[in-house]
């Protein structure tokens, strides 16, 4: 399977845990969800292709910061004009009149100084039919040109992740840890359409990172836990 190298990097990243409750505790890699959520800002039609994680390098040392960070707890609905909710409203941040109520301080175990090479392939929706050689094109010269719909992140929207074609020069660091089940993604892959109707298809696999690289399975292989086994 052809894959796609890109090198990817930023000051902080939060990787979080789903059993970590509403505390922030990040993962000490990537994970796959959140990989393809930074390609998926990069180049994304859902209807003809979703992106598959193959394997991710760390190039850099594991390293944690702490903090608290002020988070919101309510939400306001009101229409796109600003005006009192409707039968079209949208979700903004909303502290509330009770500042105390509204916001609340919560803990965040976070990574610094990151970079990762990640490798990915595309994979063709069962029902597209066109060549993968254009997707591939198209692809490669968003990632040359630094284009993205929106900026990727690195776990929180507020971590700014960097990217660039894969360079090659910086080896994976000599690290070995099984990091046990790991989060695979929250969505089925080969479900395109997502509505306000769609319910979450959370994935896990056994993670093991050998000097340095994480090997992620194919989302169809039987290495992934799905919902109907859990």
């Amino acid at each position: 399977m052809r894959e796609i190298a890109i090198d990817v990097w930023g000051d902080f990243a939060c990787f979080s845990r789903p059993e970590s409750k509403v505390e922030r505790l990040t993962y000490p890699v990537p994970t796959p969800s959140a990989m393809r959520g930074l390609l998926s800002a990069i180049y994304s039609k859902p209807r003809e292709f979703y992106w598959q994680v193959n394997r991710i390098e760390v190039l850099r040392p594991l390293k944690y910061i702490s903090f608290k960070r002020n988070e919101v707890k309510e939400k306001l609905l009101l229409r796109a004009d600003g005006a009192p909710r409707n039968d079209t409203p949208i979700l903004v941040d909303y502290a509330g009149e009770d500042k105390n109520k509204g916001h609340t301080q919560r803990q965040t175990v976070a990574l610094r100084d990151v970079s990762y090479r990640v490798y990915a392939s595309i994979c063709r929706q069962a029902d597209y039919t066109e060549p993968e050689e254009r997707l591939y094109n198209q692809a490669l010269r968003r990632i040359s040109r630094g284009q993205c719909f929106y900026q990727p992140s690195l776990g929180l929207r507020e971590f700014a992740a960097y990217f660039q074609p894969a360079e090659g020069s910086c080896e994976p660091i000599q690290l070995d840890l099984d990091l046990g089940w790991m989060l695979y993604d929250v969505f089925d892959l080969h479900k395109w359409q997502v509505t306000s109707k769609t319910e979450p298809y959370v994935t896990l696999f056994h993670a093991r990172l050998q000097q340095g690289v994480l090997q992620v399975p194919p989302f169809d292989s039987p290495d992934v836990l799905r919902p109907e086994v859990i």
